[in-house]
Protein backbone atom coordinates (compact mmCIF):
# COMPACT_ATOMS: atom_id res chain seq x y z
CA UNK A 1 0.00 0.00 0.00
CA UNK A 2 1.05 3.19 -1.13
CA UNK A 3 1.83 6.23 1.77
CA UNK A 4 -1.25 8.28 0.06
CA UNK A 5 -3.37 5.20 -0.07
CA UNK A 6 -2.61 4.64 3.60
CA UNK A 7 -3.61 8.15 4.55
CA UNK A 8 -6.77 7.73 3.10
CA UNK A 9 -7.86 4.40 4.72
CA UNK A 10 -6.27 6.22 7.82
CA UNK A 11 -9.18 8.79 7.63
CA UNK A 12 -11.75 6.65 7.78
CA UNK A 13 -10.80 5.50 11.65
CA UNK A 14 -10.50 7.24 14.53
CA UNK A 15 -7.62 8.58 16.62
CA UNK A 16 -5.43 5.70 14.85
CA UNK A 17 -2.05 7.40 13.30
CA UNK A 18 0.71 6.29 11.05
CA UNK A 19 4.19 5.57 11.89
CA UNK A 20 6.83 5.68 9.06
CA UNK A 21 4.56 5.00 6.31
CA UNK A 22 4.56 1.34 7.73
CA UNK A 23 2.65 0.62 10.43
CA UNK A 24 -0.41 2.43 12.07
CA UNK A 25 -0.64 2.34 16.06
CA UNK A 26 -3.08 3.58 18.84
CA UNK A 27 -3.33 3.78 22.18
CA UNK A 28 -6.14 2.50 24.10
CA UNK A 29 -6.62 4.12 27.95
CA UNK A 30 -8.14 1.47 30.28
CA UNK A 31 -9.33 2.17 34.43
CA UNK A 32 -7.25 -0.79 35.69
CA UNK A 33 -4.93 -3.92 34.43
CA UNK A 34 -8.16 -6.19 34.86
CA UNK A 35 -9.57 -3.87 31.79
CA UNK A 36 -6.69 -4.00 30.01
CA UNK A 37 -6.23 -7.39 30.01
CA UNK A 38 -9.89 -8.08 28.93
CA UNK A 39 -8.98 -5.49 25.95
CA UNK A 40 -6.07 -7.33 25.02
CA UNK A 41 -8.05 -10.44 25.21
CA UNK A 42 -10.58 -9.50 23.22
CA UNK A 43 -8.58 -8.00 20.45
CA UNK A 44 -6.64 -11.36 20.46
CA UNK A 45 -9.84 -12.67 19.89
CA UNK A 46 -10.40 -10.81 16.88
CA UNK A 47 -6.65 -11.03 15.13
CA UNK A 48 -7.48 -15.37 15.50
CA UNK A 49 -11.16 -14.68 13.52
CA UNK A 50 -9.22 -12.58 11.21
CA UNK A 51 -5.94 -14.85 11.13
CA UNK A 52 -3.96 -11.23 11.11
CA UNK A 53 -2.15 -10.23 14.52
CA UNK A 54 -1.27 -6.74 15.79
CA UNK A 55 1.92 -6.29 18.13
CA UNK A 56 0.07 -5.35 21.52
CA UNK A 57 2.06 -3.52 24.89
CA UNK A 58 0.06 -3.77 27.62
CA UNK A 59 0.75 -1.29 30.39
CA UNK A 60 -1.45 -1.30 34.39
CA UNK A 61 -3.60 1.34 32.24
CA UNK A 62 -3.17 1.41 28.56
CA UNK A 63 -2.73 -0.93 25.20
CA UNK A 64 -1.00 0.59 22.76
CA UNK A 65 -1.67 -1.38 19.46
CA UNK A 66 0.36 -1.67 16.09
CA UNK A 67 -0.94 -3.17 12.78
CA UNK A 68 1.07 -3.67 9.81
CA UNK A 69 1.64 -6.94 7.46
CA UNK A 70 5.08 -8.31 9.13
CA UNK A 71 5.27 -10.68 5.67
CA UNK A 72 5.24 -7.40 3.76
CA UNK A 73 6.97 -4.75 5.90
CA UNK A 74 4.38 -2.36 5.03
CA UNK A 75 0.24 -2.02 5.24
CA UNK A 76 -1.88 -3.65 3.44
CA UNK A 77 -6.47 -3.84 3.45
CA UNK A 78 -5.56 -6.11 5.75
CA UNK A 79 -4.40 -3.63 8.56
CA UNK A 80 -7.41 -1.14 8.16
CA UNK A 81 -10.13 -3.74 8.40
CA UNK A 82 -8.70 -5.06 11.79
CA UNK A 83 -7.97 -1.88 13.17
CA UNK A 84 -12.00 -1.25 12.50
CA UNK A 85 -12.98 -4.70 14.16
CA UNK A 86 -10.76 -3.62 17.23
CA UNK A 87 -12.28 0.12 17.50
CA UNK A 88 -16.20 -2.24 17.78
CA UNK A 89 -18.08 -1.32 20.83
CA UNK A 90 -17.32 -4.84 22.59
CA UNK A 91 -20.04 -7.65 23.07
CA UNK A 92 -20.62 -5.77 26.88
CA UNK A 93 -21.11 -2.39 25.18
CA UNK A 94 -18.48 -0.79 26.33
CA UNK A 95 -16.70 1.24 23.88
CA UNK A 96 -13.08 1.07 23.67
Amino acid sequence: MTHDEALQELEKLQGWSLRDGTVIEKEYPTRNFVETMALANRIAAIAEEQDHHPDLHLYYRNVHVVLSTHALKGLTENDFIVAAKIDEPAADGQQT
